[in-house]
């Protein structure tokens, strides 16, 4: 109880501080003749001056729903479950029916909605990419009309963002079906989050309730489709939960891997296990256009899933593939040793772990553990004379 209050304490401490962090900019926007207002909120490890990228959250109605994306974005990066990302706030104020104004058949933007439209894909985000280091993984946050406005991003030959959250989205005219016709069609990865309530404004609800399960019949390996339904929550108090629940989903390739992954894919995994953490991590990379290294301790997992597997190819080539990405570690070298151990060379078993001793004390395994393995095999070795 002590260590769960401690940790909220810290974790409130923390968002305290990211607030703090917002800053407000202004845009001189020759497609609206008018200057912008939007909010932007850097990672807490953001370095102008780094090579490291970010993903970019751009959230419409940011009025209202930047903070609740801030928070969440903020508190799932403080526990590795998604990339530290730059959050962007569009400001309305009180132009959002001119923002978000469509075509009563199409649903597509027109008119000051055009304007508007072009306002985000050829002045924010080109300016985003210029003074950020901005990713090339694009997410757009949109509720009720904006939720029916970020759409049209995704009807372009090549989408501007990469990731669709729709929290109640009040869907304008033909809309539902272009979307339907747009993901069968999808040549480019993309993740599509669609949400509701069973309190939700029902003539929305009941559009929502059709685009989704005409989504459910695209056969697109494409799209990645994701659906929530929220009891006892209505149009607005569910936005936080269909927040939460789109980053998880949006993000979960990125999070360390799980039980329930070295369960469903790891051990039934066609091959040896060094091809797929790397293949894992190299899908980050491409999906999110940033590089995560392979830590030690998603290595010993896949090591561990190795072993159950009774399978040694893989633990030699995991121990070759861990001496490339952290050569000053002992793990690769224990890794190597515990092969030669396991198939029966205790010679070549013992010297590895010897060798091991020479390197740093890695995250998993220390130089006391493995001197006791070094111990182990002398015995054995003595036993066999």
């Amino acid at each position: 109880m002590i260590k769960r209050a401690v940790t909220c304490m810290l974790l409130m401490a923390y968002c305290a501080t990211t607030f703090a962090q917002i800053s407000y900019e202004t845009f001189e926007s020759k497609k609206l003749n008018s200057t912008r207002k939007f909010k932007i909120k850097l990672p807490n490890d953001y370095d102008e001056n780094s090579d490291r990228m970010h993903p970019v959250i751009v959230v419409f109605d940011g009025d209202y729903l930047f903070e609740p994306v801030v928070g969440q974005t903020d508190f799932q990066t403080y526990f590795d479950d998604m990339p530290s990302s730059i959050v962007v706030g569009i400001m309305h104020e009180d132009v959002r029916f001119y923002d978000t104004y469509s075509d009563e058949v199409s649903g597509l933007p027109i008119e000051f909605g055009a304007q508007f439209y072009e306002f985000i894909g050829t002045e924010l985000l080109p300016y985003l990419d210029i003074n950020y280091n901005t990713s090339k993984f694009r997410v757009a946050v949109g509720h009720n009309k904006t939720g029916n406005l970020i759409n049209s991003f995704l009807l372009k030959e090549s989408p501007l963002f990469q990731a669709y959250v729709n929290i109640s989205p009040d869907f304008q005219g033909n809309m539902s079906d272009n979307i339907m016709t747009r993901t069968e069609w999808l040549k480019e990865d993309i993740i599509y989050y669609l949400a509701t309530a069973k309190n939700d404004i029902k003539h929305i609800r009941q559009n929502v309730l059709q685009t989704d399960a005409n989504l459910k019949l695209i056969d697109n390996l494409k799209l990645s489709y994701y659906f929530d339904e929220f009891e006892e929550a209505s149009h607005y108090t569910m936005v936080t939960r269909g927040i939460s629940r789109a980053f998880d989903k949006i993000f979960d390739i990125y999070r360390p891997i799980r039980d329930k992954e070295i369960k469903e894919k790891v051990l039934p995994f066609e091959g040896t296990l060094d091809t797929y953490i790397v293949d894992r991590y190299k899908k980050i990379e491409d999906l999110f256009g940033i590089y995560k290294p392979i830590s030690e301790e998603e290595f010993q997992k896949i090591a561990e899933a190795a072993q159950e597997r009774e399978d040694l190819e893989s633990l030699q080539k995991l121990g070759k593939l861990v001496n490339n990405h952290h050569p000053t570690s002992n793990l690769g070298t224990y890794y190597l040793a515990l092969y030669a151990e396991k198939a029966g060379k205790i010679k070549k078993a013992k010297k590895l772990y010897q060798s091991a001793l020479a390197f740093e004390n890695g995250v998993i395994i220390d130089k006391e553990f493995i001197l006791s393995k070094v111990e182990d095999l002398e015995m054995t070795e003595n036993d066999n004379d």
